[in-house]
């Protein structure tokens, strides 16, 4: 299969990037961050996550960021509504889109959000209706997609049936995530031609994470098998509290950096976005993720 001419990124930072940090972090900074993200030319970025603070803390106050930014024409600015009390709190802050989770491990989902995976699913329901009657788009995603750290390795056909279910309520795109990063490309690829089966493959996105240092190479083997949507965090921000060990979501700088070489367009400008990286990881007091920007950085 010949590479696409565009690919489009989605930006996890703000939400899956800063949801991990133990340092707390001011409303303030955090628009500074989205506003960053959108001047850069990000058209989609996923700014906040509608749940309680009681168990996601840095989350606090992502209804003032979303009324402080300065929302660009083109760009989305979505949020994650876990549940259904979420998914009214993103109407209320004027949110045009959600995303719900779903993992493709018994395990993982018992010990993230307390439930089985059929258990999860039921509770979307009344999201995807309320999300219909509001005309909010939905997007889905998968975890542990390439290996679970209390299962192990993780069926296909297991990740398929999750997806399917996924799409077939409603979400207009399905990202596969590689929660703990240690999937390779030889197994990447298996996996979306598994779910690719059902789903078509350009309503499927790639979620890596760079624990295992594949997840570049795991997203090349995404476009040969014809997926086009990538997720990725600013200065690879994020990690994941339930996934002992696991690094963060792959740097999008360094994403940006492989698809500039490869002639492939993002829209992106690298220098704006690498100094958003870099005054990020500032405010947090944190190496900045990226291997593009500290060579850049330090050249």
């Amino acid at each position: 299969m010949s590479l696409p001419q565009r690919v489009r990124l989605v930006e996890v930072g703000p939400r899956d990037g800063l949801q991990n940090e133990a340092r707390p972090i001011d409303v303030a900074d955090k628009i500074r961050l989205v506003d960053d993200l959108s001047n850069a030319g990000l058209g989609y970025i996923e700014v906040g996550s509608f749940v309680s603070p009681k168990w996601v803390p840095q989350m606090a106050g992502s209804a003032e960021v979303f009324a402080g930014i300065q929302r660009k024409d083109g760009v989305t600015y979505a949020a994650l509504a876990p549940n259904f009390r979420g998914f009214e709190d993103a109407l209320l802050a004027g949110v045009k889109e959600v995303a719900v989770f779903a993992a493709a491990s018994e395990a993982f989902s018992q010990r993230n959000i307390n439930c089985s995976i059929s258990e999860s699913l039921d509770r979307f329901l009344p999201i995807m209706e309320a999300a219909r009657l509001h005309g909010i788009r939905v997007r889905g995603y998968v975890s542990c997609v390439l290996g679970c750290p209390y299962e192990g390795e993780v069926a296909p056909k297991q990740v398929a049936s999750v997806a399917n279910e996924l799409f077939s309520m409603g979400c207009y795109e399905v990202s596969l995530g590689d929660t703990i990063g240690t999937g390779t490309p030889g197994a990447t690829r298996t996996l979306i031609d598994t779910v690719a089966a059902n789903i078509p493959r350009g309503k499927l996105a790639g979620h890596f994470h760079d624990t295992y240092g594949q997840a570049l190479v795991n997203i090349y083997a995404s476009l040969l098998e014809g997926v086009q949507v990538f997720d990725s965090s600013v200065a690879g921000l994020g990690g994941c509290p339930y996934a002992k060990g696991a690094t963060g979501n792959v740097a999008t700088e360094d994403v940006v950096y492989m698809l500039d070489g490869m002639g492939i367009e993002t829209g992106i400008d690298l220098d704006a976005l690498i100094a958003a990286g870099q005054r990020i990881s500032e405010v947090l007091g944190r190496p900045n993720g990226s291997r593009v920007a500290k060579a850049r950085l330090s050249a």
